[in-house]
């Protein structure tokens, strides 16, 4: 029986995913840091693209307005927390405007009335506070590993659900199944030794490596950064998170090329197409001279593609439970 196009894909997927579980299992850091630099920033550019020509997925003409001015309000808060500007914004902030944006996209996507919509985002603002109890959530793994494992994971089981590919339900679990192996099929082994270039680099990423092995992996706190760092990068706990990390980002990136011809996020105007190329260039010049600098560049474009695909994750999560509820009550269904 031959497999459809879209089967194709699915298949070629799960080869994708074990080559994203080699390169982590070889050069975890190394590899993170590459994909990161090279495939991230034309990921943020053709995302936004491909979404803006869907109108975000929400009911309203000007909700991403909205998530625009959040991402711009979270860049202020970044750049003056690590630069010490010294404009007076509250810690939890951060959190406050990721809570907000994150609920916000559910009322996008389900409520048209305008009034309606504007209670609820009222509600949300007032409520924000509660986002201070699960800081680590919406600051740290929410723009992270959520997104770029959970959220894809359930992005392509919303498409299995769409297509009724059984190929497609077996990406998913091999999907599932690569942090097992990564975790657990030569867990004592450092194929490479980190190099100090990515080593340096590496560090970029502290807050949300370290809230892994804390939150995640069950590491006691350390006293200083520097404990972290020797545990990061010289102990068997520091190259397994390692090995996630490298293998949920490179996924997520690999994923989102070879959906090109599906999901047809390059069928967009030339003009806007070469604006990307050109930003997309400049992104990796910044990265090749400094990685720092590289990663200041594009922050707001990184984090505003996270918000962006807020309402999109929603649509997939609520098709994801509508087929479970269909499931459930008739189970006998095809």
């Amino acid at each position: 029986m031959s497999l459809s196009y879209t089967e194709k894909v699915d298949v070629f997927n799960i080869g994708l995913m074990l080559i994203s579980c080699v390169l982590a299992f070889i050069m975890p850091f190394e590899m993170f840091l590459l994909a990161y630099a090279i495939l991230g920033p034309l990921h943020y550019l053709t995302e936004i693209s491909w979404l803006h020509e869907r109108n975000y997925f929400t009911k309203g003409k000007y909700d991403s307005w909205i998530l625009i001015f959040i991402g711009l309000l979270v860049t202020v808060y970044f750049f003056n927390d690590r630069y010490k500007i010294g404009i007076a914004l509250p810690e939890t902030l951060n959190a406050q405007l990721t809570y907000i944006a994150l609920f916000s996209s559910l009322i996008f996507v389900l409520v048209k009335g305008t009034w309606a919509r504007i209670v609820g985002i009222f509600l949300l603002i007032i409520t924000a506070q509660l986002s201070e109890h699960f800081w680590l959530f919406f600051v740290v793994f929410l723009p992270t590993l959520m997104h770029v494992y959970v959220f894809t994971g359930l992005f392509m089981l919303f498409g299995a659900i769409k297509n009724k590919s059984k190929w497609g339900f077996l990406s998913v679990g091999v999907l599932i199944l690569c942090p097992f192996l990564l975790l657990n099929v030569f867990p004592n082994t450092a194929f490479g030794h980190v190099t100090p270039y990515a080593e340096n680099a590496y560090k970029s990423f502290n807050l949300m490596i370290v809230a892994t092995m804390h939150s995640l992996m069950g590491l006691p706190p350390q006293k200083t950064p520097n404990d972290w760092f020797n545990i990061i990068f010289k102990t068997q706990q520091g190259v397994l998170a390692a090995r996630f990390i490298a293998f949920a980002y490179i996924y997520h990136y690999l994923n989102w090329f070879s959906k090109t011809e599906i999901i047809k996020w390059h069928k967009v105007p030339k003009l806007r197409l070469i604006a990307v190329v050109v930003i997309w260039a400049v992104s990796i010049a910044l990265y090749a001279n400094n990685y720092v600098i590289g990663l200041e560049w594009l922050f707001f474009l990184s984090f505003l593609h996270v918000l962006l695909e807020f309402p999109l994750n929603m649509v997939s999560i609520i098709g994801i439970g509508k087929f479970v509820k269909e499931k459930m009550l008739n189970p006998k269904a095809a």
